[in-house]
């Protein structure tokens, strides 16, 4: 979609980092982006996720 790239550049410095699940879910996220899906994915992980 158009706004892609907002998920590629999480996702790649999330890689970049060797982010963990706990690294991602304890990371400050601005809302509302959709960046805050791989938030809550990382939550849901946890059986944390609000909005899943």
């Amino acid at each position: 979609g158009p706004r892609v790239t907002e998920l590629i550049a999480e996702a790649v410095m999330a890689m970049r980092l060797e982010a963990t699940v706990d690294d991602l879910a304890g990371a400050i996220h601005a809302h509302p982006t959709l960046t805050e899906a791989l938030l809550e994915a990382a939550e849901g992980v946890h059986g944390m996720s609000i909005h899943i």
